[in-house]
């Protein structure tokens, strides 16, 4: 039983382009996926359309991680434009959405047909549906060079190299498993605790059914969350459900939100303090229009009678039906304060059900940044989801799975050259 250069075990995006890129390098790579079809996150991802990157995806500050600077090497040496250029080669069609985000024209099965015929190109062989039953590290100096015994579904092979590209626990319905976790910690690797990111929030049922009558409703805000000073802050839409809060603001945010901690969501966003103070004061001035209408110019009226209820049990002369020449300056000033940052506090979210993405993962501090290989179990590699960093929404996760899976890649085959010289 000769030793294949290359296991790559995951065959999602990571994986799969992994593979494809060490096999047009003239290794022997073996794929294995214990799903019946490969690339099925591709296939429903960005509504069937695949969202396959964002134009800024080599912006490190796009990425979450327990080190921020951890993915920069990989993004540079491979970034948006390099596979861009791959998709334009292949005649796929694409267009910009929104904010960089970059989109098939049909269908997301292009990418996942794209990343088969770069990987069959280089000769990969795949496995699928095969499970792995068990990973052995083997004693060095083997006649083949092989440093792992892999078990699987059809029989043990042996690699000289091991990618694990299994992905994280996100979307458990399609497979998503802990393997890739539960391998790492085999060797030795730290795990930063996994959570669900991109994921819709939820609360309390009780405190949140006067709210749930807005479930459908979407508008343009901010949101932030001031237990994270060094988060970001989004401005995206939020949608309103029968659980919660969802919609990209949220889904933003939750990469960064904790359990217990508070969101500030501004209502009137792009509109600044002294801004919307002076339009509110116009209005008193030059009208005697109830407050709740005025608001209602502004704001989806239906989310201006419940925000304005809610405002009333605290402060009752902010009634909706209050006409705004009733009110004072300190009234007005409540008010503007109150719209730019309105405070929240989840009690959970969705879960991995619906989350788009894991958060978390192997720790990067026992990564090699420049080759994604463990720093403590030599020809082992880790790539995508399954280590610490977690992309924006847009695209950014997506350019993860093909910059660390070149950056293994391109590492392996450079190392097997080295051997044969």
């Amino acid at each position: 039983m000769s030793a294949w250069d290359v296991v790559v075990v995951g065959a999602g995006a990571a994986g799969m382009f992994c593979a494809g890129v060490a096999g047009r390098r003239g290794l022997r790579v073996l794929i294995i996926d214990h799903s019946e079809r490969p690339g099925e996150k591709i296939r429903i991802s960005g509504g069937g359309r695949c969202n396959f990157t964002n134009c800024d995806g080599d912006r490190i500050e796009r990425y979450a991680s327990a080190d921020p600077a951890f993915a920069r090497q990989a993004l540079r040496a491979y970034r948006p434009a390099d596979f861009i250029a791959l998709v334009r080669s292949q005649g796929i069609g694409f267009h910009e959405k929104h904010r960089g985000q970059l989109f098939c024209d049909d269908s997301s099965e292009r990418i996942v047909s794209l990343l088969r015929a770069q990987a069959d190109a280089g000769g990969v062989q795949w496995r699928f549906p095969c499970p792995v039953t068990g990973i052995q590290a083997l004693a060095p100096d083997q006649p083949d060079s092989a440093r792992f015994l892999i078990g699987t579904g059809a029989g043990e092979v042996r690699a000289r190299a091991l990618v694990i590209a299994t992905g994280g626990l996100a979307i458990p319905k399609i497979g998503a498993t802990d393997f890739g976790l539960r391998i790492a910690r085999q060797f030795g690797h730290r795990i930063v605790e996994p959570r669900p990111a991109l994921v819709p929030l939820t609360f309390d049922a009780a405190a949140w059914a006067p709210w749930s009558e807005l479930a459908g409703v979407s508008m343009e805000v901010g949101i932030r969350s001031p237990a994270q000073p060094a988060a970001p802050a989004f401005t995206e839409d939020l949608l309103f459900t029968h659980r919660g809060l969802s919609g990209p603001a949220v889904l933003q945010i939750s990469t960064f939100w904790m359990p217990g901690q508070p969101l500030e969501i501004d209502l009137a966003p792009g509109s600044g303090d002294d801004e919307l103070l002076r339009w509110l004061t116009q209005r008193r001035e030059q009208s005697r229009q109830l407050l709740g209408t005025a608001l209602g110019e502004r704001l989806p009226r239906r989310v201006v009678a419940l925000w304005l209820a809610q405002l009333a049990s605290q402060q009752a002369r902010l009634r909706p039906e209050a006409r705004l020449a009733e009110l004072g300056n300190r009234d007005l000033q409540t008010i503007a304060d109150s719209l730019r940052r309105w405070p929240v506090t989840p009690t959970g979210s969705e879960g991995y059900r619906k989350a788009e993405a894991m958060a978390g993962g192997v720790a990067t501090a026992e990564l090699d940044p420049r080759t994604m290989q463990s720093r403590r179990q030599p020809g082992l590699y880790l790539v995508g989801e399954v280590v610490d960093v977690t992309g924006w929404l847009g695209g950014y996760n997506f350019q993860w799975a093909w910059s660390s899976g070149h950056a293994a890649a391109q590492a392996i085959a450079s190392q097997v050259a080295a051997r044969k010289t």
